[in-house]
C-alpha cells in the first residue's frame, strides 16, 4: 500500500500549493454585459452576465444558472488569475485550461463565443447579485429558471433557441426546468448531476452522508441567501418522504434532446443519478457520455468540449452535422486509472450483448463461483474488517454496467445493519485503483451500500441488475430472522485480464480513509449500529453477485 499512499499524498499536497489550472486572458473582440436585470413574475430581480461574439447576431444561446455567484471569476480577482479554492482541495489528473471569465463548474465563455454562441451566466434567486431568498432544488427555482430561459430566448441578440450546460448543481438544476418545457429551450447537457436528493446525496442506501453534505450545505448558505437548512432536514428525515419527493425532478416529463454525462468516477455523488436521468428521461433523442476521469479536467478537456459542441450545433444551431448518426452511448472502458483501454459506441445502456453472470458467494471458502456452494456461514462484525470473496478470471473480460448483490443476513445485538459492498480488481496480489469522487485516485471498481431496515424494493424502478429501494416504512430485523438484502452497486466499465482476481468485500463501514490527505475527503457515511451479522450461503440461501460481462 506504500505506493498508492505516497502517490495520493503527493497529489494532494501539490494541488494544495499550486492547483493545476491555467487561466487564459479573455479574447478582446467579445461583447460583454455585466449584471443585466431579469425581472421575475413576483417582482424579484435576478441578474446575468452575457458574453456575445462580435457582430450584431442573432446568436444561439448557451445558458447556465446557479447559486454560486456568477461574478466569482478570475477576471474579477485582484491578480486576474485566482481560481476557485475547490481546485486546491480536489486534485485533478490533468491540467485544466479556462479563461478568466469562467465561473465555478460553468461553461467557458471564451470557448463558446469563439464558436458562435452567446453565453449567459445567471445568478439564481438568492445567489450573487440576485434578489430574494433561494429554495434549492425546488419548484420555485425551476420556475425562475424557466423565466431566465424565456428572457434569454427573446433578446434581440438571440436566435430564440437556448441550450443548457454545466456541472453538478448547474446540471441538477436543468432537470426540473426541462420538465416544465419552456418553449425557447432547445437542448440540455447536464454534465454529472444527481437526480434524487435522497437516494443520490443525502442518504444513499438509506445511510446518512455525514461529511460532504455538511460542507456543501454550509458553503451554500455562506455563498447565497438560502431558505431552510439542508443538513437539518437530512438529519430530521431518515425516510424518503414528501419533502424529498418534491425536490426530485419528473424525468419522464423531459422531452428536449439531451446529452447526459454520467461518469464512473463520481460514485459518491453524481454517478447514480446521471445514469437514472438517461434511463428514465422521456426524451426520444438522448445520448449518454461516460468517462472515468477527473470531473473538471474532463469537462474542460478537448474530447468533452468537442462532443458538447457537436451536440449543441445540431440542436441549438440546427446544423445538419451528422450528430444523429452516433450510437446513443459513448462507453469508456478502463483497465487502469489513467487513459481508457477502449472507447466504444453502444446502442443501449447497459449494452444489450452483456452476459449477465451470477456468481455465488461461498461462506466456507471465501470464493465466488458459478456453481451453488454447499451450505455455509460466515460472521461479520458490523464495525469490523469485513469478509472477502474472490473470483479468478477465467479469461479476459469486460465487466460493465450496474451490478446487484443479494445476501442473506442474520443480525445479533441490533435490529439494523449498514452493509457496504466493494468490488476490487487485483493484479499480482495488488489492487488496481481508479479515479474517484473529489479527486481521490484510490477508488475501487465500484461500491454499493444499503441499510438492512430499508430492504423493501420499489417494483416500478427495480430491474434484476439494478435494485431500487423505496426508503419508506423501515423493517427492523427481528432476533433470529434471516433476511434477504439486495444491494445496488454503481455503474462502471472495467477490463480484467485472465489470472487477475475480482474481489467482493463486505463490511459495515465506509471502506476508504476519511482524512483529507490520503483519504476520500470529504466522503463519509454514518456508522452501522454495533452488532454482529451472520452471512448465510448455499442452496437454501443463494447469495450471489450479478455482473454484466463480455469477452474482450
Amino acid at each position: 500500500m506504500a505506493l498508492p499512499f505516497a502517490r495520493g499524498l503527493h497529489r494532494r499536497l501539490r494541488t494544495a500549493v499550486r492547483p493545476e489550472v491555467r487561466v487564459g486572458a479573455p479574447p478582446p473582440d467579445v461583447q460583454v454585459e455585466w449584471n443585466l436585470p431579469i425581472r421575475l413574475r413576483d417582482g424579484v430581480t435576478l441578474r446575468a452576465n452575457v458574453f456575445r461574439p462580435a457582430g450584431p447576431g442573432p446568436f444561439p444561446v448557451l445558458l447556465c444558472a446557479h447559486p454560486y455567484d456568477k461574478d466569482a471569476i478570475p477576471a474579477r480577482s485582484r491578480t486576474g488569475r485566482r481560481v476557485n479554492f475547490q481546485y486546491r482541495l480536489f486534485p485533478q489528473p490533468e491540467l485544466i485550461s479556462i479563461s478568466a471569465w469562467t465561473s465555478w463548474e460553468a461553461p467557458d465563455p471564451a470557448f463558446w463565443t469563439g464558436h458562435g454562441y452567446a453565453v449567459v451566466n445567471a445568478d439564481l434567486r438568492g445567489g450573487g447579485t440576485a434578489e430574494g431568498v433561494s429554495e434549492l432544488f425546488s419548484d420555485l427555482e425551476a420556475a425562475d429558471y424557466a423565466e431566465i430561459i424565456g428572457w434569454a430566448g427573446t433578446q434581440p441578440w438571440s436566435t430564440g433557441r437556448v441550450g443548457l450546460l454545466g456541472v453538478s448543481y448547474l446540471a441538477i438544476s436543468q432537470y426540473k426546468v426541462a420538465a416544465l418545457r419552456p418553449p425557447q429551450l432547445a437542448a440540455i447537457c447536464p454534465w454529472e448531476g444527481f437526480t434524487d436528493l435522497y437516494r443520490d446525496f443525502a442518504r444513499p442506501g438509506g445511510i446518512a452522508e455525514n461529511d460532504f453534505a455538511i460542507i456543501w450545505s454550509a458553503m451554500t448558505r455562506k455563498q447565497a441567501r438560502v431558505h431552510g437548512n439542508l443538513r437539518r432536514e437530512q438529519l430530521a428525515r431518515p425516510e424518503r418522504d414528501g419533502w424529498y419527493a418534491e425536490r426530485t425532478p419528473d424525468l419522464a416529463a423531459i422531452e428536449v434532446p439531451m446529452l447526459v454525462c454520467a461518469s464512473f468516477s463520481d460514485h459518491n455523488l453524481h454517478s447514480r443519478g446521471s445514469f437514472e436521468a438517461y434511463r428514465r428521461a422521456g426524451s426520444t433523442e438522448k445520448w449518454l457520455y461516460t468517462h472515468r476521469d477527473g470531473k473538471w479536467s474532463h469537462f474542460y478537456g478537448e474530447a468533452a468540449r468537442a462532443t458538447q459542441l457537436e451536440f449543441f450545433d445540431r440542436y441549438v444551431k440546427q446544423q445538419d452535422n451528422g450528430w444523429q448518426q452516433h450510437a446513443p452511448v459513448r462507453l469508456a472502458v478502463h483497465e487502469t486509472r489513467r487513459a481508457p483501454a477502449e472507447i466504444r459506441r453502444e446502442a443501449s445502456w447497459p449494452p444489450a450483448d452483456l452476459n449477465w453472470r451470477r456468481l455465488f458467494l461461498d461462506a466456507g471458502t471465501g470464493g465466488l463461483g458459478e456453481a451453488v456452494p454447499a451450505p455455509g456461514q460466515a460472521s461479520l462484525a458490523s464495525r469490523g474488517a469485513g469478509l472477502r470473496f474472490d473470483w479468478m478470471l477465467p479469461g479476459d473480460l469486460d465487466v460493465i454496467g450496474p451490478a446487484a448483490l443479494r445476501v442473506y443476513l442474520q443480525v445479533a445485538g441490533a435490529d439494523d445493519v449498514h452493509l457496504f459492498a466493494v468490488l476490487r480488481k487485483l493484479r499480482h496480489g495488488r489492487e488496481v485503483t481508479f479515479e474517484g469522487s473529489f479527486g481521490f485516485a484510490g477508488d475501487p471498481m465500484t461500491t454499493g451500500w444499503q441499510r438492512a431496515a430499508f430492504r423493501r424494493l420499489d417494483p416500478l424502478l427495480s430491474t434484476p441488475e439494478q435494485p431500487v429501494h423505496t426508503y419508506r416504512d423501515p423493517q427492523p430485523v427481528r432476533p433470529g430472522e434471516i433476511v434477504a438484502l439486495d444491494v445496488a452497486l454503481l455503474p462502471h466499465a472495467t477490463r480484467l485480464r485472465a489470472g487477475e482476481r475480482l474481489r467482493l468485500e463486505l463490511r459495515g463501514r465506509w471502506p476508504q480513509p476519511r482524512n483529507p490527505v490520503t483519504g476520500q475527503f470529504p466522503s463519509g457515511y454514518a456508522r452501522s449500529p454495533r452488532g454482529r451479522c451472520t452471512l448465510h450461503t448455499g442452496p437454501e440461501h443463494r447469495a450471489y453477485l450479478l455482473l454484466g460481462t463480455r469477452p474482450v
